[in-house]
């Protein structure tokens, strides 16, 4: 079993910035790959990005490339989200997720074994 618990999301004004995290237990880290989705009300889960399980590689949505930074510390069983110029569009509850097997970075939600709780992102205009 793996624990993920998520930070960092509150309230920002469009233009500014957040930094979520999200620690992991129950499991080696850096035997997990990890991504970031968000789920707007009424809308599915998305991929936001993801990140191999040392860090080489990174992947990102569209809407987000350029804005968006995805890192981790396996020292701290950590995954990291910068989010910078957020934009009222980002407004989404925020998950991480963890994928136990292969070296791939998926982009969709099935393809994660475990999802934290959320934590809420809320962008005003």
């Amino acid at each position: 079993q793996v624990q993920l618990v998520e930070s960092g999301g509150g309230l920002v004004q469009a233009g500014g910035s957040l930094r979520l995290s999200c620690a992991a237990s129950g499991r080696t880290f850096n035997s997990l790959s990890m991504g970031w989705f968000r789920q707007a009300p009424g809308k599915e889960r998305e991929f936001v990005g993801g990140i191999s399980r040392v860090g080489e590689r990174t992947s990102y949505a569209e809407p987000v490339k350029g804005r968006f930074t995805i890192s981790r510390e396996n020292a701290k069983n950590s995954v990291y989200l910068q989010m910078n110029s957020l934009k009222p569009e980002d407004t989404a509850v925020y998950y991480c997720a963890a994928r136990t097997y292969g070296y791939t970075i998926y982009d969709s939600t099935t393809a994660y074994d475990y999802w934290g709780q959320g934590t809420q992102v809320t962008v005003s205009s």
